[in-house]
């Protein structure tokens, strides 16, 4: 491996990083901010009231439900929703971790019942200019990915 390529390899895990961490920054904002939609039949009826006020999509999937054809057939049509809409996807791994950072309750506590996670809008009401750095960072490597034929980016968000 020539040392460019070394350095090429060492951006390219920072910039993930950097992605990763504007992602779980800007779903917490966001939650806060009463600004997330959760739930794939909750984002297709906001898709498809209102899709000018999604910002950002996120399809979260995990390696064991890949062979789940209904889901799969869900995520098609929220794709190619959301590329007719200019709305930016992102696909995320680490279920656990997006259950963790939106305060889902744990398995253990059947206290009530979690929500669907595998799918997530970020929306930003036409009254309001809400611009997080999270929201930028992703909007970004969003674009970057297109410009480099990855139409659906894919991140790995990481337990801790």
């Amino acid at each position: 491996m020539t040392l460019e390529e070394l350095v090429a390899c060492d951006n390219a895990a920072q910039k993930m990083q950097t992605v990763t961490a504007a992602v779980e920054e800007l779903l917490v904002a966001a939650q806060r901010q009463d600004r997330l939609t959760v739930g794939v039949y909750e984002s297709a009826k906001l898709m498809n009231v209102d899709p000018d006020s999604v910002v950002l999509c996120l399809l979260a999937i995990d390696e064991e439900e890949e062979d789940d054809i209904a889901l799969q057939i869900h995520f098609t049509l929220i794709q190619s929703f959301c590329c007719d809409n200019d709305i930016d996807i992102v696909r995320v791994s680490g279920m656990q971790r997006l259950a963790q950072l939106l305060g889902e309750p744990t398995e253990t506590q059947d206290t009530t019942e979690a929500r669907d996670l595998h799918c997530l809008l970020v929306t930003n009401p036409h009254t309001d200019a809400w611009k997080s750095h999270g929201l930028v960072e992703v909007a970004s490597y969003c674009e970057e990915s297109r410009g480099n034929n990855q139409w659906v980016p894919y991140i790995s968000l990481q337990e801790r």
